[in-house]
């Protein structure tokens, strides 16, 4: 678990931004609350698992994409992935920027951000370099589904910084971080938190206008969580939720 999602397990709201939001599928005399599901690239793994069940439940979510490497060998913004995304967007589904090397924002100097990259190494990161970092995902999602990203970013660990978030906004993203109980866990060890005692925090602690934050693959765990999302969702309505993506005030 990275630095940064430890201290957003341990401190909820940290990188959040309020977001207006989709109106949700159901409609709202139905809904007792509304969730936001939220999924960054990850590995990819369970890409098309994800897809389905989201797809069975009639659940549209928000989707962060980085050019992350791929449980394939190739990387989640790749040609091959063309189809993936162009069937997400066919369904309504929402997406943001990841950034494009999954880097993280470490701290601020001067008028300068550090950016520490995957591979190891800094740059230090002025306000235009900032938004070529999250514009990148976005010219190569347009250029893969004809279709723009929505004017939403999520920092990868969730880690910002004031002069990260100030030169986003000027380029025109806002940042969508998540609830503490909407961090769904999983790239914990799956042998200290199972998937049984995941899926029940979550039943037990979600409250409406949550963010709920997962990936579509994870490189950390065991035994994988992205099958929890079905008993998931459906435990989620059954409490009376329903589901909206994230998306940007005009």
């Amino acid at each position: 678990m990275s630095l940064g999602l430890r201290r957003l397990f341990l401190a909820p709201g940290l990188a959040a931004i309020s977001l207006a939001t989709a109106a949700p599928a159901e409609p709202a005399a139905a809904c007792k609350g509304t969730l936001y599901l939220t999924f960054d690239t990850g590995n990819m793994r369970h890409a098309e698992l994800i897809a389905e069940t989201l797809s069975r439940h009639g659940v549209k979510a928000t989707f962060f994409l980085a050019q992350e490497k791929t449980s394939r060998g190739d990387h989640a913004l790749d040609a091959s992935w063309a189809s993936y995304w162009q069937a997400r967007v066919a369904e309504g589904h929402a997406f943001g920027s990841h950034t494009w090397r999954h880097g993280s924002f470490r701290e601020d100097h001067g008028t300068l951000v550090r950016y520490r990259l995957p591979e190891g190494g800094i740059e230090s990161m002025d306000a235009a370099a900032v938004c070529a970092e999250l514009q990148r995902p976005d010219t190569r999602f347009q250029e893969l589904t004809g279709r723009r990203l929505d004017p939403l970013w999520r920092a990868p660990g969730g880690r910002t910084t004031a002069n990260t978030l100030a030169a986003a906004q000027s380029c025109g993203y806002r940042h969508v971080g998540w609830a503490a109980a909407g961090f769904l866990g999983d790239e914990l060890p799956s042998t200290t938190y199972p998937n049984a005692l995941l899926l029940q925090r979550a039943l037990d602690h979600l409250k409406d206008g949550d963010i709920i934050m997962a990936h579509l693959g994870i490189w950390s765990r065991q035994d994988p969580f992205a099958p929890m999302l079905d008993p998931l969702i459906a435990g989620l309505k059954s409490k009376g939720f329903c589901f909206a993506t994230r998306r940007a005030q005009p």
